[in-house]
């Protein structure tokens, strides 16, 4: 068995949950189910972390270990899903390391939802926060443009890879904006309603989930650094739209 072929094929899996917002529980379980199909493989050891991954097995006695580190983030929870079930698959059914690889570069590229779909679901659920937040239906149109509008802009960040801290004070900056300049022309919309609702979809409700389950699960490094991360970009928002409502006040004044 080519050991560090398996090594570079678990690993994948783990770095493809990780950078799709899994916990760190499931990712070190998964891969070692996956090492652990194989009969040769006498003992698996995983050792994740939000940025990185250790993983070994043990072969006719021999360790062989891998390093990977993890960078981009997102969510995608059919992928989450998916991984997962290959998993399971593999505890009953032989696959070949080959297979493995082939499926799971099958799932790392699955149709994903068009630019489109993002768009309106992004603003309906911007829309559906003004609702939420007591917000009228005036409140509730402008805050579907607005969610339109910052996650167009997310969007086209993110194929640049920028920081996630900018992105997100960027895309509230835009939102506090184009509140303000709506506000201004439509006395009758709350500004307020329209900030509030369409941050939320820049909130790293995700993050603040995971950070919470991994550091009950015991895995502290990692649940601190999620809690960190959610608190980072909870800074970037208030940042993005502090600077924006101080310029706009300042000119009104």
């Amino acid at each position: 068995m080519n050991a560090g072929k398996l090594l570079d094929v678990c690993g994948y899996a783990g770095k493809l949950l990780i950078e799709n917002g899994a916990e760190i529980y499931r990712v070190e379980e998964t891969m070692v189910r996956l090492c652990k199909s194989f009969k040769e493989v006498q003992e698996a050891e995983s050792f994740v972390i939000s940025t990185g991954i250790m993983l070994s097995i043990t072969i006719d006695g021999v360790t062989h270990t891998k390093v990977l580190r993890t960078r981009s983030k997102g969510v995608d929870l059919n992928c989450i899903a998916q991984i997962n079930a290959l998993s399971r698959e593999s505890s009953t059914r032989h696959f070949t390391i080959d297979e493995l690889h082939e499926r799971l570069t099958e799932i790392a590229h699955m149709k994903h939802y068009s630019m489109g779909q993002m768009l309106f679901f992004s603003a309906l659920s911007a829309s559906g926060f003004a609702l939420f937040f007591e917000g009228n239906w005036t409140a509730a149109f402008y805050s579907f443009l607005i969610g339109m509008v910052i996650e167009a802009v997310t969007l086209f960040m993110n194929t640049y890879h920028l920081n996630n801290f900018f992105i997100n004070a960027i895309a509230s900056g835009i939102a506090a904006a184009l509140a303000l300049g709506i506000h201004t022309l439509d006395p009758q919309a709350d500004m307020d309603i329209m900030i509030i609702s369409s941050i939320m979809l820049l909130v790293p409700g995700l993050a603040i989930t995971n950070a919470i389950r991994d550091t009950v699960a015991g895995d502290y490094v990692s649940g601190v650094a999620r809690a960190l991360e959610a608190v980072i970009v909870a800074v970037a928002i208030a940042a993005g739209i502090g600077f924006v409502l101080s310029i706009g006040m300042k000119g009104g004044m």
